[in-house]
């Protein structure tokens, strides 16, 4: 059997299990965590994931993200996201949950508190709550009000699994901030997905 025909056999089988967890109940910390835990089964299979498949970016976009899978009504979408290192991406939402998953490299979240109301336009104040590592073997899950910061560290490129509930071309109403600025704007879909 071919990598490419593996890669579709694991996917798959991740994917379906993932729409088992979810099902139609409402979505909550505990299921989005054993959600996770699948996607790191996926995850901890690197001959899945080579780079002769998915190349890593160059210099001028410093990240390259590779469709993998997605449902026809555009739910249930999973990338590999490869970057390099110095790569930093601001505070922001998903408004769909989400879950990452490190296959090689070390990626930084910081997780961040609104501590405003959101009542003033374009403005927003941010605080820290933790920053957690994602490398080979571990991830994180956010809810799709969660907020977080990525900074891609060490002296190799990162290659994560992320899926979504919802494909990142449809997030329109996604946000970033500037926590220096204390601003809040529309956040745009950055690199294009490589299809």
């Amino acid at each position: 059997m071919s990598i490419k025909s593996e890669r579709q056999d694991a996917v798959g089988q991740a994917i379906g299990q993932v729409r088992e967890l979810i099902g139609d109940r409402a979505l909550d910390r505990a299921t989005l965590g054993r959600v996770l835990e699948v996607l790191k089964g996926l995850a901890a299979q690197p001959s899945l994931w080579p780079a002769d498949d998915f190349p890593s970016p160059g210099e001028d976009t410093r990240q390259a993200r590779y469709l993998i899978a997605e449902d026809p009504d555009q739910t249930y979408a999973l990338y590999l996201n490869t970057m390099l290192p110095g790569r930093k991406i601001p505070p922001h939402d998903h408004t769909t949950w989400a879950c990452i998953a490190g296959v090689e490299g070390e990626e930084h979240n910081t997780v961040w508190h609104r501590t405003d109301d959101g009542s003033r336009p374009g403005h927003a104040e941010l605080e820290s709550k933790e920053m957690i590592v994602v490398k080979a073997g571990s991830g994180i899950a956010l809810m799709p009000d969660d907020i977080h910061s990525v900074d891609i560290v060490g002296d190799r490129p990162i290659r994560h699994l992320h899926l979504y509930g919802r494909a990142l071309e449809v997030l329109s109403e996604r946000v970033t901030y500037d926590v220096a600025a204390k601003t809040v704007k529309p956040m745009p879909i950055g690199v294009q997905t490589k299809r």
